[in-house]
């Protein structure tokens, strides 16, 4: 009988850490794993930190040593989006499979039971996803306890932010871009540099559908951002008063696409 490999990919956020803290006592060869892009947020750094301490297990990070840059010009200055997720494939997916190689893994993954999303899928038949928290019932509820009772809590970047990955990413609602401008200006301009128009037929390649970061950051717009976040907070409280803050900022009327979990658990 081959030897099997437990593993579990965290992705800086809240889920997969208490994952990691749920399963630590349970399997005790589990090792885990972190895909690092480079373009990561330092407080994500941070809380990898925090855990590697709870966990008194090394948490390996795994790149792909040519980096975003490099992908960036393969793919023709494409910007990833929701509908081309290359950034997911080429440095977290593609360098997790490279360190699992051919061995037999069970692959541990965050989602929760109360999610409706799916997980990593592999045409690697040597590796097995498990869902842990899907499999034993447990929710967001159960994910805020986990993580209050282990003393490690929650990320500090989800003071303005609903979700891990990279500072630039995607997937950011439009105040969490206002967030990253006001907190860390420097990536903001760092995201903004990315953005460019093709001089040939006009064709603008942006982080956000229908507007640059640049039109993003002006006062007035700002502003505008903040108060339809304050209003849909507000609504959202008056119609359910009991809901946590945490789950009432991942909502957005804009937000049709789910991420996938290597990046977002």
């Amino acid at each position: 009988m081959p030897n099997i490999r437990h593993i579990l990919s965290l992705s800086g956020g809240k889920d997969s850490t208490a994952l990691a803290i749920y399963m630590r006592d349970k399997i005790s060869d589990m090792e885990y794993v972190f895909c690092d892009t480079d373009k990561e947020l330092a407080e994500t750094y941070e809380y990898l930190g925090r855990l590697e301490a709870f966990l008194g297990k090394k948490i390996v990070r795994l790149r792909d040593d040519r980096g975003f840059d490099h992908w960036l010009k393969v793919y023709g200055g494409y910007l990833p989006s929701s509908r081309m997720r290359w950034c997911t494939k080429v440095l977290k997916i593609k360098p997790f499979e490279k360190f699992v190689g051919t061995d037999e893994v069970m692959m541990y993954v965050g989602i929760r039971a109360d999610e409706d999303r799916g997980g990593y899928i592999t045409s690697k038949p040597n590796i097995h996803p498990v869902y842990p928290f899907r499999d034993d019932g447990m929710t967001l509820q159960d994910v805020h306890r986990i993580l209050d009772e282990s003393g490690i809590g929650f990320p500090t970047y989800y003071d303005w932010r609903t979700r891990s990955g990279c500072f630039f990413c995607f997937y950011q609602r439009k105040n969490e871009w206002v967030g990253l401008l006001e907190r860390h200006p420097d990536l903001y301009e760092k995201a903004k540099q990315y953005e460019k128009t093709n001089p040939v037929n006009g064709e603008r390649y942006t982080w956000t559908e229908r507007e640059s970061l640049e039109e993003l950051a002006r006062p007035e717009r700002v502003a505008e951002i903040k108060a339809k976040q304050q209003d849909a907070l507000l609504a959202a409280k008056k119609d359910k008063p009991n809901r946590p803050l945490l789950e009432i900022l991942g909502q957005d009327e804009d937000d049709d696409n789910l991420p996938c979990s290597f990046c977002h658990t």
